[in-house]
């Protein structure tokens, strides 16, 4: 497949035989956003584990201390007070039986986070057909399922994005848009990176992270030295 010229012009920019140290990768990463819009940075970390097997299975969720950059549109489903909750903390939408209805019947799916409570999931578990595929189904482990619904609001806005294997054993998440530079990049890949060493699941053997690299939306990949990490 032909590339573009701005890939072409940015692949110039990378050695595609070194591994970089995080802070040389992020300022040559931000060197190749050449589109007229402010890229995502992303981060594909491939794990030696087996996604099939489910001891070896690596998913969780982190903060990012400079957020996504992106404007997170989170809704709510619940009630009573845990509604006021969500609608004080900032969501776009509360709702209960109305809202799971919108979503079952309508396709609604025009959000980038939703989250529970725990006594509202039997009747979200039915939304799983609509929400699995897209990614949007809540999860006690990413903390979308909760019952400080307020918090988990607040925290979606803020920045907090959830990791987990693909089935290539790959984790993909953005840490952020171009435009933050080197160091508010950097301060959000350490996050990720430390959560998802913490994470290794005992079942694991022989090199954990067995690559790390970061691109643009646009641009090619510069590949990290994992190993920094502890992985």
């Amino acid at each position: 497949m032909k590339k573009g010229k701005h890939y072409v012009d940015s692949a110039k920019l990378v050695d595609r035989t070194k591994l970089y140290d995080l802070e040389e990768a992020l300022t040559v990463c931000c060197q190749t956003a050449k589109a007229k819009f402010d890229e995502t940075v992303e981060l594909h970390v491939r794990l030696g584990v087996d996604s099939r097997h489910a001891d070896q299975q690596v998913r969780g969720a982190v903060v990012l201390p400079h957020g996504t950059g992106k404007n997170v549109r989170v809704i709510a489903i619940c009630k009573g007070d845990a509604a006021k909750a969500a609608e004080e903390a900032g969501a776009m939408l509360v709702g209960d039986a109305d809202l799971i209805a919108r979503i079952q019947n309508e396709g609604f799916v025009d959000f980038d986070v939703l989250v529970t409570t725990p006594d509202m999931m039997g009747q979200v578990g039915r939304l799983g057909k609509i929400l699995g595929p897209r990614g949007l189904m809540p999860n006690p482990k990413a903390g979308t399922v909760t019952p400080d619904i307020g918090r988990a609001v607040t925290e979606a806005k803020a920045g907090k994005i959830e990791y987990r294997l693909d089935k290539q054993n790959i984790i993909h998440v953005p840490v952020g848009k171009a435009s933050f530079g080197a160091e508010k990049l950097g301060d959000n890949v350490r996050v990720v990176m430390e959560a998802i060493v913490k994470a290794k699941p005992a079942a694991a053997k022989g090199q954990y992270i067995r690559s790390a690299t970061l691109a643009t939306t646009m641009g090619p990949g510069v590949k990290l030295n994992g190993v920094k990490f502890g992985g």
